[in-house]
């Protein structure tokens, strides 16, 4: 199943088998990211290798584990995991009502570019603040405060036990 969803993209099949093939998946295009020959042998190991064939039934000249080390890991070079997803579909399984699902890779995404465009309004906004903070501090120049010593009045301590008298 899994040589299937790597050929093909996506598959139909129970909730069940999905949710046990995803991690599978997701780990064998992990290992695929890294590209190493020691990679490769392992996905080998791990995915029994078979070629492919095309709509039309004629074998074509790539096998899954080059599909997938060519094609399908770097296009999730910039992705941290998450590389599939279920979609539940309407109608059941003829037989044992199983539910029926969609596992599908995940469109690849581009690399996330941290330009204002992309990021939030608030963390906009905070980078302004800072860079105007930044052009004002080094347009003024602060100046050394002279501290002036402000003479202090004197008063006559009083006893709080002496009463005056005349």
């Amino acid at each position: 199943m899994a040589a299937s969803l790597i050929q093909h993209g996506a598959i139909r099949t129970t909730e069940v088998k999905a949710k046990e093939l995803r991690g599978f998946v997701e780990k064998l295009i992990t290992v695929a990211k890294k590209g190493t020959l020691h990679a490769r042998r392992q996905v080998i190991s791990t995915l029994n290798d078979r070629l492919m064939a095309d709509d039309k039934g004629e074998i074509l000249d790539k096998t899954v584990v080059q599909k997938l080390f060519d094609e399908v890991a770097p296009s999730y070079s910039g992705r941290q995991g998450g590389y599939t997803r279920i979609i539940h579909l309407a109608e059941r399984r003829i037989g044992d009502a199983g539910r029926q699902v969609m596992l599908q890779l995940v469109e690849p995404t581009k690399a996330v570019d941290n330009s204002p465009a992309t990021t939030s309004r608030r963390r906009a906004r905070t980078a302004q603040r800072k860079a105007l903070i930044g052009k004002s501090a080094k347009a003024i120049p602060v100046a050394k405060a002279e501290v002036k010593a402000e003479p202090k009045a004197e008063t006559a301590p009083t006893d709080a036990g002496e009463t005056k008298s005349e």
